[in-house]
């Protein structure tokens, strides 16, 4: 495989320090107040919106780190950690970084540290076994009618939660014309694959000819009906979204682009432009979201991201678990934590606005959705449901697919009917009375005295 070819409001992070209020959105002329005069002073250049020159000028190594950061004081697990994992960070995306320490989200996202050398045995390089699933190199197939295409293995920032460092920690390369013919040979002996995904690395880190000769050689492949992108160019590299990319890509309808934005400081004035750039080219925008510890595994800012991105027309589509790949145990955080988010998150936004929280299984299980437990008991005839408020609710089964109607009960039914009455359809619902819902409807001011539940 090595080989292969600013903000709409305030936001108060809870349980951290009052100093950690974070502006959502941030513009380039904010970098006038970064911790980085160096940065500042670049981004006032023409070279500054050119992304070939981000891409060259990366930060690789922790003396050029230093250069942009004198106050920063890498320790010797930081180097080492950098031995094991390399940087790459683009100009744009560290100016970002507000505070030199894991309290700031762009800090801890794209900068080493000495955790990531703390590695428990269940962590693999290929936890999801993508390599065991890749019948040609370059393309994995796991699941029956999609196929994932590895078109380089560069990127614009070396994600330091990365599930492919296999490869990103590599030598940066792209797949060949050989390769490439491999796949579509593939493609075509196996016409169930009705849907690809050009990922990587950050296949938008290709130069424009070279990504259009890949997406040619898969839009010629009859049987392939949609195409997907995966990339965080329009987080970490935002003015590679340029007019000629735009109008390549256009070519290729249905066209499907899934980015990667994880904190809301992340949207950037840059980031929403780019975005648009795509939007409004008609090519649609998901976005797949890792949920990292300390990071934004807080409702609060979950709320705030997936409101900023529905705002930029960019539909919440994946919340991932975090991998089980080395040196990111650090920012796991227990699948409790996403099932309480995914509770928070319903009832105060939109369905549009909510990810579907998945756990990437490992040993190539594919992704398993996890939600919170709505149902709260089955029987023949009724099946009782909880909504985010936790009103309980009876819902009829169809009465064409169950047994026989059970009869009357012999003796009255108790005075405290509970979930058992909502089982037998003898009451419909269970509603507790002090919810904001409630409260709107009777106007009962916040604190007004109300009984526990009303049972009808």
């Amino acid at each position: 495989m090595h080989t292969l070819l600013q903000a709409d409001n305030e936001l108060e992070v809870p349980d951290r320090p009052p100093s950690l209020a974070l502006t959502v959105e941030r513009t380039a002329s904010a970098l006038q107040d970064a911790l980085s005069p160096a940065l500042a002073s670049l981004s006032a250049t023409p070279q500054w919106a050119d992304w070939r020159w981000q891409m060259r000028n990366r930060i690789r190594s922790l003396s050029q780190l230093k250069s942009f950061f004198p106050q920063l004081e890498p320790a010797t697990d930081l180097f080492d950690a950098l031995q094991t994992f390399q940087m790459a960070i683009s100009p744009y995306y560290a100016a970002l970084i507000q505070r030199l320490d894991t309290t700031d989200p762009i800090f801890s996202m794209s900068v080493p540290r000495a955790q990531e050398l703390q590695n428990p045995a269940f962590l693999n390089a290929d936890p999801l076994e993508e390599d065991h699933d890749m019948p040609v190199p370059g393309l994995v197939h796991r699941y029956h009618d999609r196929a994932l295409l590895v078109a380089t293995s560069a990127c614009a920032m070396y994600c330091r939660h990365c599930t492919r460092k296999r490869l990103t920690c590599a030598k940066e390369t792209t797949i060949s014309t050989s390769r490439l013919t491999q796949v579509t040979d593939y493609l075509r002996a196996h016409p169930e694959i009705r849907d690809v995904i050009i990922s990587g690395g950050d296949p938008l880190t290709l130069p424009t000819p070279t990504l259009e000769a890949i997406l040619a050689a898969v839009r010629s492949v009859p049987s392939v009906d949609i195409i997907r992108i995966g990339t965080r160019v329009p987080v970490t590299l935002p003015m590679r979204i340029t007019d000629e990319l735009v109008a390549m890509l256009r070519q290729f309808h249905p066209l499907w682009i899934n980015t990667h934005f994880n904190h809301p400081c992340e949207l950037t004035t840059e980031a929403s432009a780019a975005c648009a750039r795509l939007v409004d080219a008609g090519l649609p925008l998901g976005n797949q979201t890792v949920l990292l510890k300390g990071i934004n595994d807080d409702p609060r800012v979950m709320e705030t991201l997936c409101r900023g991105l529905v705002k930029r027309r960019v539909r919440p589509y994946y919340l991932f678990q975090c991998d089980l790949v080395p040196g990111v145990e650090h920012f796991r955080t227990p699948i409790t934590r996403g099932i309480e988010i995914m509770e928070y998150l319903r009832g105060r936004l939109s369905g549009l606005a909510i990810p579907t929280f998945v756990v990437d299984a490992p040993g190539g299980g594919g992704k398993i959705p996890i939600l919170p437990n709505y149902i709260v008991s089955m029987s023949p005839t009724h099946t009782v449901l909880r909504n985010f408020e936790g009103m309980l609710i009876s819902y009829p089964e169809p009465s064409q697919n169950t047994a026989a109607p059970r009869p009357a009960p012999a003796h009255p039914a108790p005075a405290v009917k509970g979930v058992w009455a909502l089982t037998n359809g003898s009451s419909t619902k269970l509603v507790p009375s002090d919810t904001a819902r409630i409260r709107r409807r009777t106007r009962k001011p916040v604190g007004a005295p109300v009984a526990d539940v009303a049972l009808t």
